[in-house]
């Protein structure tokens, strides 16, 4: 994980790996930040659908010990949700670098659209 400082705040960009780990210990809540469309064409098992356009901080969910994991395409829109999140007051918060194409590129699980038949199907 690389930590960088944000106006005396901390933002963590954590590998896809250590994504994987932490959702496979029940430690995080994944939040996946791209369109519905892109949702829907492949994402990470288990990842709540927030996107960027309807993004509101103080509509993450809240409360219990899990941490806040955000994720988009490449990295760059799960940034900057972390920044707005960072902006509206939390002092840590987490985003996976590269995002869906480090994650696949990885070889990690997700769940895909078959095209054949339109139909969900586990890849990675």
């Amino acid at each position: 994980m690389q930590t960088e400082d944000v106006d005396g705040k901390t933002l963590e960009t954590w590998t896809p790996q250590e994504v994987q780990e932490a959702l496979n210990k029940g430690e995080i809540v994944l939040i996946d930040v791209r369109t519905p469309q892109e949702y829907m064409i492949d994402h990470i098992e288990g990842a709540l659908l927030m996107p960027l356009s309807d993004f509101r901080p103080g509509a993450l969910p809240t409360g219990g010990d899990k941490r806040l994991v955000f994720h988009c395409g490449s990295g760059v829109r799960s940034g900057k949700v972390s920044k707005m999140v960072l902006s509206d007051g939390a002092d840590t918060v987490a985003h996976m670098g590269g995002g869906m194409g480090a994650w696949k590129q990885a070889g990690l699980p997700h769940i895909a659209v078959d095209m054949a038949t339109g139909a969900p199907k586990k890849a990675g």
